[in-house]
């Protein structure tokens, strides 16, 4: 069991961190900040730039977090509360990937939900420090909180659709967005 957690931190932790690095940067095929906030616009969100900044960060630390296994439940819970907003953003176009639904968000959200839940397992940062097992309701509350806290996020800072995006990216199947679901 604590293979298989190990192994599942490190791919689903760094896949997360890579999404955020792509929000930020031009490392890992991203589109500079510039890009993430063009990203962000177009899907609706107020702040830009801080907004991009906000999420690229969150999913940096919160992968790099759930990777190492270190304070397991409030990664999972920085996690899930990214991933659901990303989620939100993609559930007009439904679940399944190749219509650029929100099936992978998903994923990102209940792998995250069940680590918070199970823990980070022996080879983990939380172990080797003596944080392990946390108490029940602390994975709880960081499994309601972080969906919550995303949806919350969604609420406050969307302003509806744009309406249209200058760089054509979307139109191309060129955007960010589009990349993920090829």
């Amino acid at each position: 069991m604590d293979t298989g957690l190990l192994v599942l931190r490190l791919v689903v932790g760094l896949l997360i961190a890579g999404h955020g690095v792509q929000k930020v940067s031009f490392r890992l095929g991203g589109d500079g900040l510039a890009g993430g906030t063009r990203e962000f616009r177009h899907d609706g969100f107020r702040g830009g730039r801080l907004t991009a900044v906000a999420a690229g960060g969150s999913q940096i630390g919160a992968g790099l977090f759930l990777a190492a296994g270190l304070l397991t439940p409030a990664a999972a819970m920085a996690a899930m509360g990214v991933m659901t907003v990303a989620g939100s953003v993609k559930w007009p176009q439904g679940l399944w990937v190749q219509n650029d639904g929100y099936e992978y968000p998903l994923v990102l959200v209940v792998v995250s939900a069940v680590l918070a839940l199970t823990g980070p397992g022996r080879w983990s940062a939380d172990h080797a420090l003596g944080l392990t097992p946390w108490p029940l309701w602390v994975s709880v509350a960081a499994v309601v909180v972080g969906p919550v806290s995303g949806l919350l996020t969604r609420a406050v800072l969307h302003r509806g659709p744009a309406a249209e995006d200058p760089t054509g990216d979307a139109a191309e199947g060129r955007g960010p967005h589009a990349r993920a679901a090829r």
